[in-house]
């Protein structure tokens, strides 16, 4: 979802000293005109190179269709301890087919499904994680108790029982008369402290055998403890424990050593107490990182989860913390089963994203990966854990152990990782091999558009474009068939037949990769408006984002560009609008928003028609950041309500965005409000009656003011539905 994996090739091609400044002075007379270059081919050849399509560390099946049914069935059939496992499946389908929605839901099905602690930890976490920014607008969610289940704190305690007898009574061995002590003494260096006997032997059975068994302590009255690591004041808690069963007041210091103590005299209540209490003092990433070592160390479950719960609900942030990632990093199954249970697996895969999202090449990716294949149980689990390492060991160019990885990945199942191999085989010089690799798959199974997409990289001409066609046709999504055919007319200075063939995709997918070749394109034929329209609409989507393989910030060169156009006023901004939005031009609308935001129109009304278009687009993240502005930015309260009432609604919230749909349209009716009421009503409801509500609702809505800017709202807000 927001993991970007550029290809080596990417990487290590050179524009040849490329500089946008130069290529933006041209009408300044600082250089002469392309068009005047002899060399202009080969200059928008190297301007334009297209890198190679990257390999996805996605489960990418062969048939979605048949994963998905089968997934389907098994939960249906299956012990609801492994439903959760099943959903995160079903949620790495639905990630290797872009769905970002049925990600979601996926993940919040495993969530709600989780059988234990662990797994209801893991999968709120990741949920939460997911929905990064929401917490801006957690007073919106307040009242929302599934959104207080998932972001909030769980009582771990709570959670996790214990087996534990709480008489804590162990078998004594009887013995008569005067030798039958009451107390019993034990010295500490120059302390004594008097305990209870019986009471004493009842916390575990060594201490039981000592006291009471055929030991000759079981007949002093005077024993010393000094070379056990216990404190005189540690002790004396711990003879009150063995009376009271409670552990009051006692300073984390003194818990940590009294726990110690109980681990190595198997006192299990004394140390089941210490565990939850310490658990209960975890409040910081700090106590978390200072207290997992003794919860591993002591195999203290309680303790283990409070501070794993610290560190997951600071993700991401706390992975830039090398103490939290040697904590993960070096975890064996012993400590794993401590931390996390049997959901060791769900967690090194939420691990594992963060990471990758981080730095796919970092060392603390390579080691979670690492220890999800340890963790992998099935061999679904292992083919996408052989694979994504397969692709980050590729990424370092760590080719052996790339294709050691893909090669086991294949064994497991998982056809699309030999496009790893392929790859690997093109870059040690067998670029015959890498062709053939995908022939054989080609012939072998029901062909797909990536197969064709990767045997184009490793031939030339006609039967390159030949299998890029058959790419497209297969599967339109690939930006690359499109990207490269577009290049390719536009060295060959075709530049109508280059416009349209990334138009095509650009109608339907706006992806930052096609934009940003499109205005290649615009800045080489000097069409300076259409070059701003596009780099605006790539600000809009990502503010951030950066150009020419990420050495040119977009904002850097959208000043650039906007050196060479002439400043329209609000009212031409207007007209501009009102032209595009009629049109449904939604990347000119998005760039004039763009420029409109940069002046001093009314911000609010912007943003929300900014969040409809990118809904219209699907760029649903882009979209709510635009929401969460259009309420930052709100002229009036009933103005805000109603985009509060729309996050509310897009984050699944139906029934609380009615509410806010309600408020506003009580201070006053508007098209927005009543539109959102209807919106919230058809899917809050599941009364087939409330048809005729929804249409009367609407119909009270065309009835309100307009801002002529109504067309296309309908069919944005439709794509929600």
């Amino acid at each position: 979802m927001r993991t970007f994996f550029p290809s080596d090739s990417c990487k290590e091609s050179q524009l040849n000293g490329f500089n946008p400044q130069s290529w933006l002075q041209v009408e300044r007379g600082k250089l002469s005109k392309l068009s005047s270059h002899n060399s202009s081919s080969s200059s928008i050849e190297s301007f334009i190179k297209v890198p190679e399509p990257r390999i996805l560390p996605n489960y990418k099946p062969v048939d979605y269709v048949e994963v998905l049914a089968q997934i389907h069935e098994e939960l249906e059939l299956c012990p609801l301890q492994e439903r959760s496992s099943l959903y995160l499946l079903q949620f790495q389908v639905f990630k290797g087919l872009g769905e970002a929605k049925l990600m979601r839901r996926s993940l919040r099905k495993a969530w709600q499904k989780a059988s234990t602690v662990h797994e209801k930890l893991v999968f709120g976490a990741w949920l939460k994680y997911e929905k990064q920014g929401e917490e801006l607008i957690a007073d919106l969610l307040i009242n929302c108790d599934k959104c207080l289940q998932e972001f909030g704190p769980i009582d771990i305690a709570s959670h996790l029982q214990t087996d534990i007898n709480v008489a804590g009574s162990h078998e004594t061995v009887s013995m008569s008369g005067d030798q039958v002590l009451r107390n019993v003494v034990f010295r500490i260096h120059e302390e004594k402290i008097e305990c209870d006997r019986q009471k004493f032997a009842a916390l575990s059975a060594p201490f039981s055998a000592m006291l009471n068994g055929s030991f000759m302590e079981s007949l002093c009255e005077d024993i010393d403890l000094s070379e056990n690591n216990i404190s005189p004041s540690g002790l004396r808690i711990i003879s009150d424990f063995s009376v009271t069963g409670s552990l009051n007041g006692v300073t984390p210091n003194l818990l940590l050593e009294i726990l110690i103590f109980a681990n190595k005299f198997c006192c299990e209540r004394l140390k089941d107490a210490c565990d939850r209490k310490l658990a209960s003092l975890v409040a910081s990433r700090e106590d978390a990182v200072e207290l997992m070592g003794y919860a591993i160390e002591e195999n203290s479950p309680v303790l283990a989860v409070s501070c794993l719960q610290v560190f997951l609900r600071e993700l991401p942030d706390c992975l830039n913390d090398e103490r939290v990632v040697e904590i993960f990093s070096h975890a064996n199954r012993q400590h794993r089963s401590i931390m996390v249970g049997l959901a060791s697996f769900s967690l090194y895969c939420l691990l594992s994203e963060v990471a990758m999202n981080l730095d796919p090449r970092s060392d603390k990716t390579v080691c979670f990966l690492e220890r999800l294949l340890e963790s992998a149980e099935t061999d679904r689990q292992r083919l996408l854990a052989f694979h994504q390492l397969g692709c980050v060991r590729l990424l370092r160019k760590e080719y052996d152990e790339a294709e050691h990885l893909f090669e086991a990945a294949v064994n497991a199942g998982h056809i699309y990782s030999i496009a790893g191999l392929a790859r690997l085989g093109y870059i040690k010089g067998h670029k015959l091999w890498a062709y053939e690799k995908l022939n054989s798959v080609i012939s072998s199974v029901t062909p797909l558009g990536w197969m064709y997409q990767e045997r184009s990289l490793y031939c030339e001409g006609d039967k390159r474009w030949e299998d890029l066609e058959k790419a497209t046709a297969l599967d339109p999504t690939l930006s690359y068939p499109y990207m490269y055919r577009a290049s390719s007319l536009m060295t060959k200075q075709n530049v109508e037949a280059a416009l349209a063939e990334i138009n095509r995709i650009l109608g339907f997918k706006l992806a930052l990769e096609c934009l940003e070749l499109r205005f290649c394109f615009f800045l080489a034929l000097e069409d300076y408006q259409a070059a701003l329209c596009d780099v605006q609409a790539i600000l809009t989507l990502s503010p951030d984002y950066r150009m020419f393989e990420g050495r040119v910030a977009a904002s850097q060169l959208h000043m650039l560009v906007r050196e060479h156009i002439d400043n329209w006023t609000i009212a031409d901004c207007w007209l501009q609008l009102y032209d595009r939005w009629s049109s449904v031009d939604d990347i000119g609308s998005l760039s004039v928003i763009y420029q409109m935001l940069e002046s001093d129109a009314p911000k609010g009304v912007l943003y929300f028609r900014q969040s409809l278009l990118l809904l219209r687009l699907n760029c649903p993240e882009a979209a709510m950041r635009s929401l969460q502005l259009a309420r930052q930015h709100a002229a009036s309260d009933h103005e805000r309500l109603v985009y509060e009432g729309w996050i509310l609604y897009d984050t699944s919230h139906c029934e609380e965005g009615l509410r806010k749909a309600e408020e506003s349209i009580q201070m006053k009716r508007s098209f927005e409000a009543f539109f959102l009421k209807a919106y919230a009503l058809a899917d809050s409801s599941q009364d087939s009656s409330c048809s005729s509500t929804v249409v009367s609702l609407l119909e009270d809505a065309l009835k309100c003011p307009s801002d002529r800017l109504r067309k296309g709202t309908e069919q944005s807000r439709k794509c929600l539905c």
